[in-house]
């Protein structure tokens, strides 16, 4: 009496084992892909967060319009946006910051929204 495995046994378990292997390298390239973009929005968001400290610190009244510009956070270079325009108060101004990657202004990774009041003279 044989008491090992037959040939098509073993090829089954390998067949099984390969499977649950590219499982788990799926798994792994999808979890660093997620660290990665989740580390690109975290810095996008300390670049939005700098610019609105930046315009509350000035205490200045900016005009309407668009400002670009672009900031490095962390060694990586990100683009911003910030739109500029009135609300239904007088002594408000909207500011609305978006920020790119680079190489990508169609995505933005953060959208910041703010109300500066007018400083009193």
């Amino acid at each position: 009496m044989n008491k090992g495995f037959t040939l098509f046994e073993t090829l089954i378990a390998l067949a099984i084992v390969a499977i649950a292997l590219i499982a788990a390298m799926r798994a792994a390239a999808s979890a660093s892909g997620s660290a990665y973009e989740l580390r690109q929005r975290l810095l996008a968001d300390w670049v939005a967060q700098n610019r609105m400290a930046e315009l509350t610190a000035r205490q200045e009244w900016p005009n309407f319009g668009t400002v670009d510009g672009q900031e490095t956070q962390a060694g990586i270079a990100f683009s911003w946006s910030e739109q500029i325009s009135s609300t239904p108060n007088p002594l408000f101004r909207k500011i609305l910051i978006q920020v790119y990657a680079d190489a990508d202004k169609q995505h933005a990774l953060r959208q910041l929204t703010g109300y500066l009041v007018r400083p009193m003279p």
